[in-house]
């Protein structure tokens, strides 16, 4: 039986492989209907056409994206405004189109910190989607985006307290202050160990990424145990639900 249909809204290409891979491969592989929203780097730039073997590596269609700067990066959008200066509205109504469009039982996307590393862009498509969630289910908001659509669970991905003073060290470079949530707030625990090599590839399809010696980079000259040490698992922080008693093993609506 399929798992939900499910579509992931990131910030930057490369963010969907490292935060959602294997749960994106997973919902692929069941049967399920995937998607992903990128908020920056536009059509026809070099990371989008990277985005297009990464979302084909883990079954997630064709790349869907919202077409904002990398806060870091103006080329990534040449004369398009950053994610974060984008008008808010602007912002939420471009992804409520996408939601309406694709109809997803889960929608995936940062945790509010922005994930481990805090980036202003992980920051913002958090604060983009969740109201895009919301909105997407009231037909007299953005109108011309669609008929109405409430996905049934909205979840962030995050790293526990635990897991980022086990794992924090080796993602982020030396110095970066991490970002994380305390254990009891994870609602759902997934072991992706099964679809690491997925992911993995997905990873890796981000090539300007590793050779610049992003976090793509860093991975690819680890040994494989280590890989899998750094990528099985995946944590969740369900959107709007008190903390779990006991954490789920995987996305339910």
């Amino acid at each position: 039986m399929p798992l939900p249909s499910l579509l992931a809204v990131f910030a930057h290409p490369d963010d969907e492989s490292l935060s959602a891979g294997g749960v994106l491969a997973q919902h692929a592989d069941s049967g399920a209907r995937t998607a992903v929203v990128t908020a920056t780097w536009a059509e026809g730039t070099w990371r989008a056409a990277e985005l297009a073997e990464a979302l084909r590596v883990l079954g997630a269609g064709k790349p869907r994206v919202l077409g904002y700067a990398d806060a870091r990066v103006p080329e990534s959008a040449p004369g398009a405004a950053r994610l974060c200066d984008a008008p808010l509205d602007e912002a939420v109504g471009r992804l409520v189109a996408h939601i309406r469009e694709f109809r997803p039982e889960v929608v995936v996307t940062h945790d509010a910190y922005g994930g481990l590393s805090g980036h202003p862009d992980h920051v913002q498509a958090h604060r983009v989607t969740v109201l895009a969630a919301e909105a997407a289910g009231w037909g007299r908001l953005y109108p011309e985006a669609g008929a109405p659509w409430r996905p049934s669970a909205l979840y962030l991905a995050t790293h526990p307290d635990s897991a980022a003073r086990a794992l924090g060290g080796a993602l982020l470079r030396p110095g970066r202050e991490m970002s994380s949530v305390p254990d009891e707030w994870v609602a759902a625990v997934v072991d992706v160990g099964p679809w690491i090599e997925r992911k993995l590839k997905a990873v890796l399809a981000h090539r300007s990424e590793v050779e610049r010696g992003a976090l793509p980079g860093r991975l690819a000259v680890l040994p494989p145990g280590e890989r899998a040490r750094l990528l099985s698992t995946e944590w969740y922080v369900r959107h709007g639900a008190p903390p779990a008693a006991a954490p789920l093993p995987g996305l339910v609506t």
